[in-house]
């Protein structure tokens, strides 16, 4: 059953939980029968829970355009710039084709502040978006173009964080 309508979600701020929230919504959407395809940008570590666990979940596609390493602010390499631009494609492909109810573009803010996604591009993309498509987009540092466009803005906001005493990520909650 398809969506009547689909809208765009956005997901911003420095609190926890932005790509987690998309993850709720997934996990949501695939129990309704609707197909989802995650695209994270700026990630491609393996041991990502969420990538351990969509195999088992009937509908859900998780497909990494990122390093295992972290992204230098302002100088991304050229295989940052070029994973990237393949998460691009595969999220074109993904609209025209519209096979997927949900196409979550996780990180997608940070690419863009990052430097290794234009603005101008991701906005194409949600110009280009069918009627019965959600759209949802993740990361800090949303750009305003992108929260104008959004029919939902949410912003996590860090009130109070483990890291700061010194808990380092933890394999299941984290990562």
């Amino acid at each position: 059953m398809p969506l009547s309508r689909g809208m765009i979600q956005l997901y911003t701020g420095d609190g926890k939980g932005k790509t987690t929230a998309s993850l709720g919504q997934a996990l949501r959407a695939c129990g309704h029968g609707l197909k989802v395809l995650m695209i994270q940008f700026m990630k491609g570590s393996k041991n990502y829970g969420e990538l351990l666990s969509s195999e088992s979940v009937q509908g859900l596609e998780i497909v990494q355009k990122g390093l295992p390493t972290f992204v230098k602010k302002g100088e991304p390499s050229e295989e940052d710039l070029r994973l990237a631009a393949e998460g691009m494609d595969l999220a074109r492909k993904a609209v025209k084709e519209a096979v997927h109810d949900i196409l979550i573009l996780d990180e997608i803010n940070c690419a863009v502040d990052y430097g290794l996604v234009d603005v101008d591009e991701v906005l194409d993309l949600v110009r280009s978006k069918p009627e019965k498509m959600e759209l949802i987009m993740t990361g800090r540092y949303a750009p305003r173009e992108l929260m104008e466009v959004a029919d939902l803005v949410t912003e996590m906001k860090e009130i109070k964080h483990h890291y700061n005493t010194g808990v380092e990520m933890r394999e299941g909650i984290e990562f």
